[in-house]
């Protein structure tokens, strides 16, 4: 019977049952389910005309009346309740607006974003303008799917959706305004109810414990950046790049101990990022998460800020302001993998909807959570829309793509037997392959001045070649051989270093394999794995020492720079998600000098032509002497070139990882001429032990030296890096 399936919510063509329904005869009944109701009176969608009052058809809420008319006419309820008298413009009356747009899916990923969710569309009928939400979820296996929030008592029986040909579910609600909650109602294959579900394609989302989506308006802020999205019409590998990476939630903290919100970021952490020299910020994911431990990396809401600092505009403010800094902003993105939280992804619609079915694909042993099914063409458009949408409604720079070595091998973290061979038997994912292939055409065809870089930790070919080369498409990579040699490096004892020498220069026979970025991340200042000051040997002095020259030597070697929050204040404790940076050290010389030295250095990086625009091009860079193992000793020479090739600027940099000086240094140089220490990570303002270098000018002499025509001679402070420059003939 039509009122058991009404009042079990299991109903799955409502438009065929309820609204205006024309008869066999071609008359019309005008049906309406409006449980708790007592009487419904209908008038003209103007609200001016009575036409009729509804007959009770069952006390459960269902009400009709045949009309002697065959011609359709919109219409509006007055229901009274036993404690109310409500105007309601019933939503089955508008079939039309329910499915519009859904042809269109298929053609551009980007439709995902502009079609489903929850989208507030404005309509006209009969010279009447109306406000709403329209909602389209795809679950194609399910048996029903009712749209559920406060304006409905969270009640599954009173707003049942109707399905496409394609599976998704639609219905538009008149009058629904931003700020409403909702949440999908959803029956499985077998007519089971799920818990449930939050909008896959939400904008926004409600924390603990109800996890709800909120009807959000994406149109309502007025962007201020104009002028720096016309300043990115730039080829970003010849700019220089310094990222800070910042976690939201424990950069600074207020007195009681609760987070700073966007709007108090963008006037605090932009102010600071500025201050430092800094040009990008990249932040871990904001993307709805309902974990906060998990750092932002097991997201539910890929479309969506994570409103624990706020709404979407206020979002929305905080990239402005950076931009209105010249501060580019860098977002962290999973698509590889997402949690088992019921009221997300999994088993969305009691299928595997978007992770693989077979535990040996859907699986991640590392983080407890699902992987999605490349494979599905419905997955990768939605994946692929979750990225779009960053770049278009909310104006970031660029997207950092996590874990992506977990996607490329279907035994990563898995033994024998655990994984399932690809066609031809090997390991690699050829649809994560094709995926991550096909999201950097889309970002970089849609958006050429974006930025995509890929955080992947083993030797796969070409991620930062273009596709049609046969690579995977991003613009930078993660060197993460770097950071890993580079930090075994430093936490020896100066006294071995010299049986570690290759590890430090070891980058170099790689460097031009891939567009790299040199980062120092989160994950190395976490788990045990000490702060970056405490991986250093030595007493204190040494330790800061030790970091001082390690940062002069990461802005001296070719690459994009990228440093983890905390590292420029020497932080002595590991990185904890839930307190603030100790911001309380830079009471201290040692730790203020630390970040003058970052301020400098960054400064220095984008004011010197030799350490940016050339990061890629091997005529560039010469070690200048790389086999002074013995005293531990690295000398480097950027330049740049005229159009003859010959070089037209130079920057020579040396780096003494021992804690011993060196008297009378001999370097070679490209030139003859002055030349002049620009930045001595040893300088007292840094808290360095102020060595002396010696003259402040270093004329270069005519005796060859590491290859050079010319050569300089200085002293060498201990556990230092300097930059020399050329500064006249």
């Amino acid at each position: 019977m039509l009122i058991d399936t009404l009042n079990s919510a299991t109903l799955t063509k409502p438009f065929e049952v309820l609204g205006l329904q024309t008869l066999e005869n071609g008359n019309l009944v005008l049906r309406a389910w409006l449980p708790g109701a007592q009487s419904v009176e209908v008038y003209s969608i103007n609200g001016i005309k009575k036409i009729c009052t509804l007959d009770v058809v069952n006390t459960d809420g269902l009400f009709e009346k045949y009309l002697d008319t065959k011609t359709k006419f919109h219409y509006k309820f007055k229901v009274k309740y036993p404690d109310a008298v409500i105007d309601i413009i019933d939503p089955y009356q508008f079939v039309e607006e329910a499915f519009y747009g859904l042809s269109t899916m298929n053609e551009e990923p980007c439709n995902i974003y502009k079609t489903l969710g929850a989208q507030l569309i404005e309509i006209e009928v009969d010279g009447i303008k109306i406000k709403g939400t329209k909602f389209a979820v795809y679950a194609p296996s399910a048996t029903s799917v009712s749209v559920i929030g406060d304006f409905n008592f969270w009640d599954g029986r009173r707003h049942p959706m109707a399905r496409s040909l394609l599976g998704h579910w639609v219905l538009f609600v008149p009058n629904l305004l931003a700020g409403s909650s909702y949440k999908y109602e959803i029956k499985d294959p077998n007519g089971n109810r799920l818990p449930h579900k939050s909008d896959p394609v939400g904008f926004y989302h409600e924390q603990y414990p109800s996890f709800a989506s909120i009807v959000s308006d994406q149109k309502s802020y007025k962007w201020n950046d104009e002028k720096w999205l016309k300043s990115q019409l730039n080829d970003k590998l010849t700019k220089p790049m310094s990222i800070y990476e910042v976690h939201l939630a424990s950069w600074r903290r207020k007195a009681d101990g609760s987070s700073l919100s966007y709007v108090e970021l963008a006037d605090e952490l932009v102010k600071y990022v500025k201050e430092m020299g800094y040009t990008h910020i990249e932040l871990m994911p904001v993307m709805e998460h309902p974990f906060s431990g998990s750092w932002g990396y097991q997201p539910t809401g890929l479309f969506a800020p994570t409103s624990r600092f706020g709404s979407i505009d206020d979002f929305k403010y905080f990239v402005d302001t950076c931009h209105q800094n010249n501060i580019g902003v860098i977002l962290d993105w999973v698509p590889a993998h997402f949690p088992t939280d019921a009221h997300g992804l999994a088993r969305f619609d009691g299928t595997p909807l978007y992770e693989y079915e077979d535990p040996r694909r859907g699986w991640h042993p590392d983080w407890n959570s699902l992987i999605y099914d490349f494979g599905r063409d419905t997955v990768r458009n939605f994946l692929i829309a979750s990225a779009l949408i960053w770049l278009d409604y909310y104006h970031i720079d660029g997207l950092r793509v996590d874990a992506v070595a977990s996607m490329l091998y279907w035994d990563y973290s898995r033994k024998e037997g655990e994984w399932i061979p690809n066609v031809n038997g090997g390991n690699t994912n050829y649809e994560a392959i094709s995926f991550l292939k096909w999201f950097n055409e889309e970002v970089y065809r849609k958006y050429p001045n974006a930025i995509t870089i890929a955080e992947e930790s083993t030797a796969f070919t070409g991620v930062s070649r273009p596709t049609y080369t046969g690579g995977l498409g991003f613009g930078f990579k993660w060197n993460m051989g770097w950071m890993h040699d580079s930090l075994q490096y430093m936490q020896e004892d100066p006294l071995f270093r010299k049986y570690h020498h290759g590890e430090m220069s070891f980058s170099m026979i790689y460097a031009y394999n891939e567009n790299f970025v040199l980062s120092i991340s989160h994950d190395e200042v976490t788990h045990g794995k000490h702060s970056l000051l405490y991986k250093m040997p030595g007493d204190e002095w040494q330790q800061c020492a030790n970091l001082r020259a390690y940062l002069g030597f990461q802005y001296a070697h070719p690459g994009k720079k990228l440093n983890f929050m905390g590292t420029e204040i020497a932080q002595g404790s590991e990185w904890n998600h839930d307190a603030q940076l100790d911001w309380q050290l830079l009471q201290y010389d040692k730790h203020k000098g630390v970040q003058r030295l970052v301020a400098d250095l960054n400064k220095l990086y984008k004011e010197d032509i030799c350490l940016y625009e050339n990061d890629y091009d091997p005529s560039c860079f010469k070690w200048l002497d790389v086999n002074d193992a013995e005293h531990s000793i690295f000398a480097m020479l950027r330049t740049m070139h005229d159009k003859k090739g010959d070089i037209s600027d130079e920057t020579l940099i040396l780096s003494n990882f021992t804690p011993v000086p060196y008297i009378a240094y001999r370097l070679g140089v490209p030139r003859p001429g002055l030349y002049e220490i620009v930045l001595n990570t040893d300088s007292s303002k840094y808290w360095g032990s102020n060595f002396s270098t010696g003259p402040k000018q270093l004329v270069a002499s005519n005796i060859s030296w590491h290859g050079q025509y010319h050569s300089i001679v200085l002293d060498l402070p201990p556990l230092a890096t300097v930059f020399i420059k050329r500064i006249s003939d």
